[in-house]
């Protein structure tokens, strides 16, 4: 089977076509069978082996972007069983077989259907099969060979990366690199000169160039100044086929910035400037600016000024703002329009970032002359010294002089000063002062132990301008005199042990003074005089303002005597000396063999007896045992002589309740509730027993008034009646509360106050049916449990 490719469609391949369809048929361009022969060495005989078929493929081509009306052909495979019988049959698989390839299955003609683009796909690998096409055997083995889809100039060139931006520095020398743009073909870089591409400049000449095979920008001119222009826009081209008519071209944006260098010096815009001051301006205050200009920017502009020389070097200083580099003139020393009326300063800025390749621009630095003029203001009373301290007695009597402040008019004119305190505090009001002299004196008495130290503000004023004043802290010390005697450091907790020795130290105590060190330092120590000599204990002054107490006898006993009070004279060494007598009590206690303190109490009476402390807790405890059994007992016993509290919910309560302060213990039948009841339940009306009646009732006055037809109301009316009627009724102050639930009822009398004390046989199941109201009655006549047990 041969192979023939047809593919000249291009007119500037129509020669390589020539060739290929020539060469093809004889080498490449077929595949065809052939038997296979050996050929033996010589002198052997011939070896005929079974013929093997075989596939010899070539390389097709097929153009990219086809767009003509008809499929594309791409060649024809061929064999050399085809007789042109139409009996074998060609068959295409692979990539794109039967999609984008098509097969004549009869001729072998190849074809492609649809336009192909080699960006996407740059080849495609596909099997070729001839078969019988009566027996579907295969005539030849399958063979594999390549379609191969061949360039055209179609894709322009392309710029990732852009726009850029990018920076150089000013007065750069001529063909300093800038940058290097890349641009990307996606044409066969390897096929022709679709992707060759070739770069030029369109904008940003004469300032920059650029290397048309590798796209480094470089500056073209030299001294760039950035100060005559600071921003460049550049526009690179990128032509394929290179750069002949008919490439295809895509351009980029470079932005150049010329960064700053330090090639302009500073300078100021004036050689002389002329600055007013008054002279009450403050120490340490800025009173004017000045700037030198630099047409730098960032590092490159930064300046430090310094004034050089003058007569005034000594009065103001000068320091730079960073940020607007601006030279700021303050005030070092006060100023007095009286003394001198002006200053000359000569003033230098200069940059502090050089660049020695531009030092030939001149030197980077400028000179100024500033003349500050002082200004003469009305300034207020000046004192003498800025502060004042002074010093004053306790116990000064009222009116005493501390000391004396001064100040005067800085003025020409000199005018006539007034003192006076700021009374702002509670402490400007224990001093006056003398107005016109200025002189301090007491208003109270102090005392150092209080108050040490007292600070009040003087104030001076001009008496021809008084809005005009100056003020003057001023220092008062108390001195201290000795009015305070010495006293004990604290309270001593003295003991002496029962089985101590004659001349030991017990305690050693010391003394503290109100005053100070120079009037109460030194304390002596002694045993008050008036006394009779102490054959007991003594005390030893130790000169080093502490004393000793020690014993004189050989043993203390806790039983004959467990304290003992020592009288302690303590005077200072002030002037005049001042004393003052303590009390030191001093316990006996039992103390161990080492000198540890055992028990300080007195022992029970108990312990000569031999009772162990053991014996002694347990006694106790039985006391304790025997108390609370006591308070038990008395506690059952009240609590069974309280009354029964019956519920509030039993219903067998009795119906008059009544506090009844009279009647005595005879009284036990005042209230008969028989008859309150039911009227028409009451066989006869029961009268006191106790005492007789002066008054008949009013129903034996009325026998017509029957229990059976009697009327509640009339009935309660006749109570009423006899009440106020009989003296033998009980206390007027009693309240009698008559509760009647009804003439009658149908269903009889739930009552239980008439019932018999044996049960009834009539059945209170019923009751259970009338709601909840009727539960108690329920559970105390019915069959149900009640819900709790009394």
């Amino acid at each position: 089977m041969r192979i023939t490719s047809t593919s000249c469609i291009c007119p500037v391949l129509v020669c390589l076509c020539f060739v290929q369809r020539c060469y093809g048929a004889a080498h490449h361009g077929s595949i065809k069978v052939t038997r296979n022969q050996t050929k033996h060495i010589e002198g052997e005989t011939e070896v005929h082996h079974r013929p093997k078929r075989g596939w010899v493929w070539n390389q097709f081509f097929v153009l990219e972007e086809h767009m003509g009306p008809d499929p594309q052909y791409v060649g024809k495979l061929h064999s050399n069983s085809d007789k042109g019988d139409g009996s074998v049959k060609y068959i295409l698989t692979g990539e794109g077989a039967g999609t984008i390839f098509i097969i004549d299955d009869t001729t072998g003609d190849i074809h492609s259907t649809k336009s192909l683009d080699r960006e996407q796909k740059t080849h495609y690998v596909l099997h070729a099969q001839a078969i019988d096409r009566r027996t579907n055997k295969p005539l030849e083995p399958e063979s594999e060979f390549i379609i191969k889809v061949q360039d055209i100039n179609d894709n322009a060139p392309k710029f990732t990366d852009g726009p850029y931006i990018v920076t150089v520095p000013e007065m750069s020398e001529m063909g300093t690199s800038v940058l290097q743009v890349t641009a990307t073909d996606a044409d066969d870089p390897t096929y022709g000169n679709s992707a060759r591409v070739v770069y030029s400049i369109l904008q940003g000449q004469p300032y920059f160039s650029v290397d048309p095979k590798t796209g480094v920008i470089r500056t073209a001119l030299h001294n760039m100044d950035r100060e005559a222009r600071e921003h460049y826009s550049v526009v690179i081209q990128a032509k394929d086929m290179a750069g002949q008519v008919g490439g295809l071209s895509g351009s980029t944006t470079v932005n150049i910035t010329l960064t700053d260098v330090n090639d302009n010096p500073p300078r100021f815009p004036q050689k002389h400037y002329q600055l007013y001051v008054p002279e009450s301006a403050q120490v340490g205050s800025a009173v004017g600016k000045i700037k030198a200009n630099d047409a730098d920017t960032g590092s490159n502009a930064d300046m430090k000024y310094t004034i050089i020389n003058g007569d005034g070097a000594g009065v103001f200083s000068i320091s730079t703002d960073k940020e607007t580099r601006e030279g700021i003139l303050s005030l070092k020393k006060p100023l007095n329009y009286e003394k001198k009326k002006s200053y000359t300063l000569n003033i230098e800025g200069a940059n502090t970032h050089l660049d020695f390749r531009f030092s030939h621009l001149g030197p980077f630095k400028d000179v100024t002359m500033l003349k500050v003029i002082i200004g003469d203001v009305d300034e207020p009373p000046l004192f003498t010294m800025p502060s004042y301290v002074m010093e004053v007695y306790e116990n000064a009597k009222i009116g005493t002089p501390v000391g004396t402040v001064t100040a005067h008019d800085p003025d020409a004119a000199n005018s006539l000063v007034r003192y006076f305190i700021d009374h702002n505090t509670e402490e400007d009001r224990y001093f006056t002062i003398d107005g016109s002299t200025g002189t301090i004196k007491t208003a109270k008495i102090f005392d150092r132990e209080e108050i040490p130290w007292y600070n009040i503000t003087v104030a001076a004023s001009e008496i021809d301008n008084p809005e005009l004043v100056s003020h003057v802290p001023v220092g008062v010390r108390i001195l201290d005199v000795n009015d305070n005697p010495p006293e004990l450091a604290r309270d001593y907790d003295v003991v002496v042990c029962e089985n101590t020795k004659p001349g030991q130290v017990i305690q050693t105590i010391t003394a503290t003074d109100k005053d100070n060190s120079a009037n109460g330092a030194r304390f002596h120590f002694s045993l008050d005089e008036e006394l009779s000599l102490n054959p007991n204990f003594t005390l030893r002054n130790n000169e080093d303002n502490t004393a000793s107490i020690l014993t004189r006898r050989r043993r203390y006993s806790r039983s004959t005597q467990d304290i003992y009070y020592l009288p302690v004279l303590i005077s200072d060494g002030g002037v005049p000396p001042l004393s003052s007598s303590s009390t030191l009590t001093i316990r006996v206690c039992a103390c161990e063999r080492d000198g540890r303190v055992r028990t300080c109490h007195a022992e029970a009476f108990l312990s000569s007896a031999g009772l162990s402390t053991g014996a002694l807790i347990a006694i106790l405890l039985c006391i304790v045992i025997l108390l609370a059994i006591v308070i038990l007992f008395i506690t059952l016993r009240r609590s069974k002589k309280e009354p029964l509290i019956i519920s509030e919910e039993d219903v067998r309560e009795n119906v008059v309740t009544y506090d009844d302060e009279g009647g005595g213990e005879e009284d036990t039948e005042a209230f008969d509730i028989t008859a309150l009841r039911n009227p028409s339940a009451a066989e006869e009306l029961k009268y006191r027993r106790d005492v007789r009646p002066e008054v008949k009732p009013l129903s034996r006055h009325h026998p017509s008034l029957s229990l059976d037809s009697i009327d509640v109301q009339e009935f309660l009316n006749q109570r009423l009646a006899e009440a106020d009627l009989d003296p033998s009724v009980p206390p007027y102050d009693s309240l009698q509360t008559y509760a009647y639930e009804g003439h009658r009822s149908e269903a009889g009398s739930i009552s239980s106050l008439d019932s018999a004390t044996t049960h009834s046989d009539q059945d209170y199941n019923y009751l259970g049916d009338w709601g909840p109201e009727f539960k108690k009655l329920a559970e105390l006549y019915g069959e149900i449990e009640p819900e709790r047990t009394t």
